[in-house]
């Protein structure tokens, strides 16, 4: 306890970390009120029929916005259509060439690109705000009669306009606070939900006993078990090593060093399970058909053993997909020869490329079947009777991205009490960042 302590009076002495916490602790502060401001015309009174389960897409913001969507917010549609667009164009960055031109560009390259997806973000965020609109419509009672007239006009403009604003925030905390301010946001709308899950989930257990509070122990005891395994996975790597030829310039000698090339075992980090649940939202839509009221119902309902097996085959196929578009072996090979270093025993050219992509074939099916277990992890916990919002926190989109933001961010800190010669955050060893600029893209 004292060596936390004493970190935390570290934290504290160092001017530039103490000022970009106080204006990440501040913007955040300012995203959370924007959360309660209710829509211009919504009855907040009558906002209870917003707050039902969510799947899919719908599920997503949900979950990214931290109850903003169900409370008719200004902000209701959080940062999601952002991450939407980035998503769009690292594909297409990915699969056109002319787009791949303008990333290799440097500096000039990547603020061309980041424009492109401010543009994309209010097409995407005035499409999703309609449906907004038409959602809020289909909970009729919620809208005021006397300014229903407006709503549709006024309500995408006030949304578009949130979302900005959150998209605003997000540079802001990147630039002049701590750690990625755009993960941060999704995270803090990830935990607001924590408190109330976690109250409901205890509630619900004391009813039972002192049966129900054994039960309750348990549960906590297992989501630390299974957050301290996907820590191992986020962070989990394969070193393979890489020697540097020797060179003499001069009277000096450089290379000749052995270093290691970190190959990750979740390179896709969060994608696969969110491309899964688009996918499985899909046959949802044809949920009021007669005909296809079951098969819609099966992809809705995590707890079917069928709808896991779907859902774990799909984040399986998206993990090698995802993983194959933005992993190029053979753009290593040519770097690894460009720069004089190769992999022992192998020769350079194809021959390392070849070596790298079998090795990255290897380590992606253990780390993809593990990411299959974690989608389906929420689902295992509501069948064992955890109500349906602690059981997200089992698993899924919400953890993976808990994590990986909080190890970022944690590796900023100890990065900058290990710059100024203090102890890190740790006794022993260091904290391990994603190390992924995918990941942190994404999220």
């Amino acid at each position: 306890m004292k060596k936390f302590f004493q970190t935390l009076r570290n934290i504290w002495s160092i001017d530039d970390l103490r000022s970009k916490i106080i204006v990440t602790l501040s913007l955040i502060f300012v995203y959370r009120l924007g959360t309660f401001v209710v829509l211009p015309g919504i009855d907040p009174n009558k906002l209870q029929v917003l707050s039902g389960n969510k799947g899919g897409a719908l599920g997503l913001i949900y979950a990214f916005s931290g109850g903003a969507f169900s409370q008719a917010s200004i902000l209701a549609l959080g940062i999601m259509p952002y991450i939407s667009a980035s998503i769009f164009m690292q594909l297409m960055t990915i699969l056109i060439p002319q787009m791949q031109k303008v990333q290799k560009e440097g500096a000039s390259g990547q603020k061309k690109i980041n424009q492109w997806t401010r543009y994309l973000t209010v097409i995407v965020t005035f499409v999703q705000a309609y449906a907004y609109v038409t959602y809020l419509r289909s909970y009729g009672g919620a809208i005021l009669a006397s300014f229903s007239a407006y709503f549709w006009l006024t309500t995408p403009i006030v949304l578009t306009a949130g979302t900005l604003f959150v998209m605003w925030l997000g540079e802001k905390i990147t630039d002049k606070g701590l750690g990625n301010g755009t993960s941060l946001i999704i995270m803090i709308g990830i935990l607001a939900r924590l408190p109330r899950s976690w109250w409901q989930e205890w509630t619900s257990k004391l009813t039972i006993g002192s049966g129900g509070i054994l039960i309750f122990v348990l549960e906590n005891a297992v989501m630390v078990a299974v957050i301290m395994g996907l820590i191992i996975l986020t962070v989990g790597v394969r070193k393979v090593p890489v020697n540097y030829a020797k060179q003499i310039v001069g009277n000096r000698q450089f290379g000749g060093a052995r270093q290691f090339l970190p190959l990750k075992v979740n390179s896709a980090g969060v994608m696969p399970i969110i491309f899964a649940q688009a996918i499985m939202f899909l046959p949802t839509i044809f949920a009021s058909f007669d005909s296809t009221k079951g098969i819609a119902r099966l992809f809705s309902d995590p707890r079917d053993w069928v709808h896991m097996v779907i859902y774990g085959t799909i984040v399986i196929g998206f993990t090698f997909l995802y993983t194959a578009l933005i992993f190029n072996p053979k753009q290593i090979a040519e770097d690894l020869k460009r720069n004089n270093g190769f992999i022992p025993g192998v020769k350079p050219g194809q021959p390392t490329a070849d070596y790298i992509g079998s090795v990255m074939d290897k380590i992606t099916l253990p780390g993809a079947f593990l990411l299959a277990i974690v989608g389906i992890l929420p689902g295992f916990a509501q069948r064992l009777g955890v109500s349906q919002g602690f059981a997200s926190f089992f698993g899924g989109t919400s953890l993976l991205i808990m994590v990986g933001v909080i190890l970022d961010t944690l590796q900023q800190i100890e990065t900058q009490l290990l710059m100024r010669q203090y102890d890190g955050l740790m006794k022993s060893g260091r904290i391990q960042g994603r190390q992924s600029s995918v990941s942190s893209a994404v999220i």
